[in-house]
């Protein structure tokens, strides 16, 4: 089967479509005729050997296969296998690239049934792949805030992938959300359900205390902001952010005013089949909106690396393995 690789670390010149060996479905697990496998940042840190430590630790042997979401059809089932999907169902997965699985970034996929949600109604299977870790990245980072309906919650980076579907998620969770954009991207952030709107950069944190001078109860960091976005918050507030994979950060507390981090891992929700389908459930009744903003083959990855390292992507940049 095709797949793409890494051999050796580097710019995305070093990625390679390489045929190998088809996986098959074992006990408990499903496989997947993958049409599309999207290209996250996470995908750039593996290529570049910013996780090695993390692979070196794990089960997969190299080459290494980038790839954290996926959708296609259904093509087997192993034995013993739990599951409401059925051969040639239109499906999507979340892929770990440091679990037994691999990446996402092959013709075929074999999953743990758990990872595998049906993909959405009336989406393309370029739509569906931009769903599954994106949306449950965006799902735990809401989930750790924990935060009553009618509270307020400032989201970073929200014309992105990550940011876009926690403003959603959040507009969905009945919270007021304070969100950045370029002039550019005003428009796309209202549509996606902004109540208010700051211009994004360098103190950013400071815009957003002057809409709310007690400070919001919350801050999602998807543009990795750090202390510029610290001044947003309340005494007291938290502030969510994400963690790469094979980084597991732990909570700490800033004292001097009680604001809490809160370590967004999605792994966590590797095997959250509800979560996963609760997403789906949303995308089908048009409060989550999948974005795809360029499609290329796969043997086209170092071109879709380099357009993702170029910034400036709305949505998500999808491989296609027709």
């Amino acid at each position: 089967m095709r797949a793409v690789v890494v051999t050796t670390y580097g710019g995305p010149e070093v990625l390679r479509q390489v045929d190998i060996d088809e996986p098959h479905a074992g006990p408990g697990r499903l496989r997947i005729r993958v049409h599309a496998a999207t290209v996250n940042p996470a995908d750039v840190l593996l290529r570049m050997g910013d996780i090695d430590d993390a692979l070196r630790a794990s089960t997969v042997s190299p080459p290494y296969r980038p790839g954290m979401e996926v959708a296609g059809l259904v093509d087997e089932i192993g034995p013993n296998t739990t599951t409401d999907v059925r051969i040639g169902d239109r499906v999507m997965a979340i892929m770990m690239p440091i679990d037994h699985s691999g990446g996402g970034y092959a013709e075929y996929v074999v999953v743990d049934a758990d990872q595998v949600a049906p993909a959405p109604a009336g989406s393309s299977h370029a739509e569906a792949a931009t769903l599954p870790m994106n949306g449950l990245t965006a799902r735990r980072a809401l989930d750790v805030l924990n935060l009553e309906p009618g509270r307020t919650v400032a989201v970073t980076g929200a014309a992105g992938a990550v940011g876009g579907y926690v403003v959603q998620l959040a507009k969905n969770d009945g919270l007021l959300v304070v969100a950045d954009a370029a002039p550019s991207d005003e428009q796309l952030v209202s549509d996606l359900g902004a109540d208010e709107i700051v211009p994004r950069g360098h103190a950013v944190g400071e815009r957003i205390r002057r809409l709310h001078p007690e400070g919001v109860d919350a801050v999602v960091d998807a543009a990795l902001q750090g202390d510029e976005v610290l001044p947003a918050l309340r005494d007291g507030g938290q502030i969510a952010i994400v963690r790469r994979p094979g980084e597991r950060g732990t909570s700490i507390l800033h004292l001097e005013r009680g604001i809490n981090v809160r370590d967004v891992w999605v792994p966590d929700y590797t095997h959250a089949t509800d979560k996963l389908d609760n997403l789906r459930m949303l995308a089908e009744q048009g409060k989550l909106a999948l974005r795809v903003a360029q499609t290329f083959p796969a043997a086209e990855a170092a071109v879709a690396h380099r357009a993702i390292e170029r910034g400036g992507v709305r949505g998500r940049l999808v491989l296609t393995f027709d």
